[in-house]
């Protein structure tokens, strides 16, 4: 579900609350349109995220984690967990197998 390399990173940015597409993009340094697009459109499908367009002028969407998205917060803080303890805090990693 989380394959790709934004596809954490565009949860950690919704984690925060909802958010608009144009937010999205400038939270997200360096990720296409076409991407940002692909992944949100297979968040919705796969029940992670709500798409909400409003009838407005001009048109406003906000994209909005699920219950479900919600819930990969402790999957995250399990990973920071994890980095915090068992990941070299300097030097590279190259470095550590010598």
């Amino acid at each position: 579900m989380l394959d790709g390399p934004w596809a954490t990173l565009i949860v950690r940015e919704l984690l925060t609350g909802p958010k608009r597409f144009t937010e999205l993009r400038a939270a997200l340094p360096g990720i296409s349109p076409k991407t940002l697009s692909s992944r949100l459109q297979r968040f919705v499908l796969i029940g992670l995220v709500t798409r909400t367009a409003y009838p407005e002028v001009p048109p406003r969407v906000e994209y909005q984690l699920t219950e479900a998205g919600t819930r990969l917060q402790a999957v995250f803080d399990a990973m920071a967990d994890w980095a915090e303890q068992d990941l070299p805090r300097t030097g590279s990693l190259r470095g550590a197998d010598q």
